[in-house]
């Protein structure tokens, strides 16, 4: 038995969820409609979601030493996740992404401030979670992760990406991930033009992983396995914000995979899990538990009861943290 089913690592950050009518124009203004202060990055919000579906997480990384590094460290911690292995930078500042959702033309804009702390050197992170996990959680590959990874898979554990973006990085290290799990933007760069899923996935199945997926945003998702190609689509919901979407389906992916299940109803899994998720504003306060995501599976009903409650406790300012 290992120590944690799930270890990932990130540098987590923060996000400024905004809603308005129309995004202001130059020398303009927008009325914000609401507001919510939540956590952020691919692999912590994957985290917090695969906690909010049972899993034993441990999360390293770093964040700053400010009120932004607390509030990410705190939200772990109520999700049940280890932080002993993330590290808080003496000095150093966390970063901030300001995000502002406009109803006009249902898109989203970005302005972030990277803050200055720094990915941790492999040496200084924690060698017994590493070894200690089922699978190990990354995104980025730089140095460090990978060398990270590597000494995961050593010690047995399966290496699971959010392949969110296509480089360089990924292309060389694609042999050492068992379970990819890659975003539309990443096959239309690895296949530009070609809608063959099925034959795109077993050229990325050959390059090593064993089990290959692609999300494609409101068309669903396509995988495929030992167990056979398949499609699946999304849910019909109302949706408020698709910021993490693909955070949280990653993370319900890694709680599928420990219930055992097959790749066909892990996808179904994650598509409703990132279902529920959008219908609520920002990347976590929308996160449902086991429960509530089954519930919507069998009855295509979703019990807002204990989302709310978090929907309410992020739109709270910093002050509460």
């Amino acid at each position: 038995m290992k120590k944690f089913q799930v270890a990932g690592i990130d540098m987590p950050c923060i996000d400024l969820a905004l809603s308005v009518d129309n995004f202001p124009k130059p020398n303009g203004g927008a009325k914000v409609n609401t507001a919510s202060w939540q956590g952020g990055g691919k692999v912590a919000t994957g985290m917090v979601a695969a906690a909010r579906l049972g899993a034993h997480c441990a999360i390293m990384g770093a964040v700053g030493e400010d009120n932004y590094g607390t509030f990410c460290v705190e939200d772990f911690k109520a999700h049940g996740i280890d932080v002993s292995g993330l590290q808080v930078q003496k000095g150093k500042t966390t970063s901030l992404s300001i995000v502002i959702s406009d109803k006009e033309t249902k898109g989203r804009s970005i302005v972030y401030n990277t803050g200055s702390a720094s990915l941790p050197r492999v040496e200084e992170l924690d060698e017994e979670i590493i070894t200690g996990c089922e699978y190990f959680f990354v995104a980025h590959l730089s140095p460090t992760v990978v060398e990270a990874a590597k000494k995961a898979k050593a010690a047995g554990a399966k290496i699971f990406i959010d392949a969110d973006n296509y480089n360089e990085e990924l292309m060389e290290n694609i042999g050492l991930i068992d379970i990819f799990v890659g975003s539309e933007f990443v096959y239309d760069a690895l296949f530009p033009g070609d809608a063959d899923y099925e034959k795109n996935c077993q050229k990325v199945r050959e390059m090593g992983p064993k089990v290959v997926a692609f999300t494609l945003g409101g068309k669903g998702c396509v995988g495929l396995s030992d167990e056979g190609f398949f499609e699946m689509p999304t849910f019909d919901v109302p949706v408020i914000d698709t910021v993490g979407a693909g955070d949280v389906f990653h993370g319900a992916f890694l709680a599928g995979l420990l219930q055992g299940w097959s790749v066909k109803e892990i996808c179904r899994f994650g598509n409703a899990v990132s279902s529920i998720k959008v219908t609520r504003q920002g990347g976590r306060a929308g996160i449902p538990d086991m429960k509530t995501a089954l519930h919507f599976m069998e009855t295509g009903e979703i019990d807002y009861t204990e989302i709310d409650k978090r929907v309410a406790f992020y739109g709270r300012s910093m002050q509460y943290v």
